[in-house]
């Protein structure tokens, strides 16, 4: 089974970016963050041509998620699921061939004192909270997606100067693996402990992708049983080399299964 996890960043600006990747690389499943459209006007028809089934929850210009399919999903579950507010559009859950496959779209934080960036550290620990709720780490399951975490230092560039960034600050560090410490295991870290291979290169450097000024903040996860069934993870980095591209590009992993 081949997985797949992208930040599209808009998914009407990237339909042929998703469609052309989808041709070419014939995941099993993607899945989908920041796809920044409602459901109503969701451009299902336009992706319906991939053969794939869609799933999908979004909003207004904002958040969004969705998982695309080879199979129609066994069942589907959308949000938190906690009763709390916000509930926003930021996780789907489906079982695909009896796996559940979590993908989410954590927040960004905004800045270090902002209240958007306690409610990103929140957001880790009611996320756990999902996990220990419909999972159990002694079954095969799969999280994915944009986690805006970059856990170690070489999964950042320079990471001395971005001490105090949200998305590589301690707290944010400690808040990601609190949550996969649940039982889930990074499956590109497992294949290749030392290498340093970024997702995500800012727009506002314009030469960041050249120089290779990037960060790994999308990341797949497995349980334990499952993540040694990986026998290949690799980031696809034409697309953001391509015509008008998300700020981040498609990692995918493959799985025995």
């Amino acid at each position: 089974m081949k997985i797949a996890t992208f930040n599209a960043n808009s998914l009407r600006k990237r339909l042929p970016t998703v469609l052309a990747w989808l041709q070419k690389e014939n995941p099993d499943v993607l899945c989908l963050q920041e796809t920044k459209v409602q459901d109503g006007e969701f451009p299902l028809q336009a992706l319906a041509v991939s053969g794939y089934d869609i799933t999908f929850r979004g909003m207004k210009s904002y958040n969004g998620v969705a998982i695309l399919s080879r199979e129609k999903p066994e069942a589907v579950r959308a949000g938190l699921d906690d009763g709390r507010e916000p509930d926003e559009p930021r996780l789907l859950h489906a079982v695909i061939k009896g796996i559940p496959i979590i993908n989410t779209y954590i927040p960004q934080g905004f800045e270090i004192n902002s209240p958007k960036y306690a409610y990103k550290l929140e957001w880790f620990r009611r996320l756990r909270t999902y996990f220990e709720r419909h999972l159990s780490p002694e079954k095969p399951a799969v999280w994915c997606g944009d986690m805006n975490v970059a856990p170690r230092p070489m999964d950042v560039h320079s990471p001395e100067k971005h001490l105090t960034h949200v998305c590589y600050h301690e707290d944010a560090r400690k808040a990601y693996e609190m949550t996969r410490g649940w039982g889930f295991e990074d499956v590109f870290v497992t294949l290749f402990p030392d290498r340093q291979q970024f997702t995500f290169w800012d727009y506002r450097a314009p030469s960041s992708l050249d120089s290779n000024k990037g960060w790994r903040i999308d990341h797949i996860l497995a349980t334990a049983s499952l993540a040694k069934q990986c026998v290949k993870a690799e980031v696809d980095v034409d697309p953001r080399r391509g015509k008008d591209p998300s700020d981040h590009t498609f990692l995918w992993a493959e799985f025995l299964i």
